[in-house]
């Protein structure tokens, strides 16, 4: 009796097919790698996927605690972890920016500027990094402008979306007054900003297009055009 062994080749990689840059263009990997709590090793997947679509940037968490209740050896450890992430990108040519988001050491404009303090003192002369920033949930219009501005030097990107009061989706146009007051803080921006539609009443794609074209709007790009990305 006779055996024979057939040599097998792993299945074709599946790549997207994307419009022409004119029409498509990636403004970052909103990746969901959270800095001091993942094992550093898994940012090596996160990098090749944003390689892949040539984003320009990476978004990370800082930690799963939020400012008020961690401890020094919390904010060491993110910071630490991002200051790594950060020059392992940075040899792509890949900026890594927080999310700004609640339960996090980024959940406020103060604890954020804390915590990129730290990751600077973490790799003096490393890779910058940057946060997004979007209205924190349930804050008065006055008082997100207000922490917007004190981060404002140090903004990649914003996510915008209307949500009020707590988690309840309006369309972007119900918040119109808070997006023309941090669109206009932004323009003051050393760097472009990019400007980041994220929700829409119900997950409608229905809506995509007119939420965008009311995100322009609010953009209000002079002559100059410079500042904001949308």
């Amino acid at each position: 009796m006779s055996t024979s062994r057939r040599a097998t080749r792993p299945p074709p990689r599946r790549r997207a097919t994307l419009p022409p840059p004119a029409a498509l263009q990636v403004a970052s990997y909103g990746s969901y790698y959270r800095a001091g709590r993942d094992d550093p090793e898994s940012f090596t997947a996160v990098m090749a996927v944003a390689r892949e679509l040539g984003a320009p940037r990476i978004r990370i968490w800082a930690g799963d605690v939020a400012s008020a209740e961690a401890t020094p050896a919390d904010r060491a450890r993110v910071a630490l972890a991002a200051r790594d992430a950060a020059d392992r990108a940075a040899a792509d040519g890949i900026e890594v920016a927080f999310e700004f988001h609640g339960g996090t050491l980024t959940d406020g404009a103060q604890p954020a500027l804390g915590l990129l303090e730290a990751v600077e003192r973490a790799g003096p002369g490393g890779a910058r990094v940057r946060s997004y920033w979007q209205p924190p949930q349930d804050l008065p219009d006055d008082q997100a402008l207000a922490g917007l501005r004190r981060l404002r030097g140090h903004v990649a990107a914003v996510h915008v979306f209307s949500w009020w009061p707590g988690s309840t989706r309006l369309r972007l146009a119900g918040r119109a007054e808070l997006w023309r007051a941090a669109f206009d803080a932004l323009t003051a921006a050393e760097a472009p900003v990019d400007a980041l539609l994220e929700f829409v009443p119900d997950d409608d794609p229905a809506l995509v297009a007119e939420e965008a074209r009311t995100l322009t709007e609010l953009l209000n790009p002079g002559d100059e055009g410079q500042g904001m990305d949308a």
